[in-house]
């Protein structure tokens, strides 16, 4: 079973469940699979959550064996620096700071970038970057990320 089918099989059960795959992670690390889901609620997500989701996951994953190999199965927050992958994140967090890696480096050779998050439009992700609005297209953005260097507006350290 790949990532994908996986994503498919999860994402139901975690939204009857008022949650939301934020990202799902499938990969071989060292010797062992690791599936590692970052889980998000309205309120937001707590330690209880995460081991409640746990238990959901491993009964739908367990259930005829959907997954044939050993794994180690890793259910957390997606945390103040969240990845920005689904339409409806693009809505969400237009407006917010962000920071972005290219698959492919910009015009200038430029491969990371830094701004606030304008949206999402004909698979353009418009972000302000020192007042200037650039255009990346969707394909090329290896990860697009809330900028947690921003925590603090929030009022994090106080």
């Amino acid at each position: 079973m790949d990532a994908k089918e996986i994503e498919a099989l999860l994402t139901p059960v975690i939204e009857q469940e008022g949650g939301e795959l934020v990202d799902l992670q499938w990969r071989k690390e060292g010797p062992s699979w690791v599936l590692r889901l970052f889980l998000d609620k309205p309120a937001g997500i707590t330690l209880d959550d995460c081991a409640y989701f746990s238990d959901r996951v491993s009964a739908t994953l367990d259930d005829g064996d959907k997954i044939s190999k050993s794994y180690v199965l890793e259910v957390s927050s997606p945390g103040l620096d969240r990845v920005i992958k689904k339409d409806k994140d693009f809505e969400r967090f237009t407006g917010k700071p962000v920071k972005l890696r290219l698959k492919l480096a910009a015009e200038n050779g430029q491969r990371k970038f830094s701004g606030v998050l304008a949206g999402l439009k004909d698979g353009k992700v418009g972000v302000l970057v020192e007042k200037n609005l650039k255009s990346f297209d969707r394909a090329n953005i290896d990860e697009l990320r809330l900028d947690d260097s921003a925590a603090a507006d929030f009022g994090e350290d106080e």
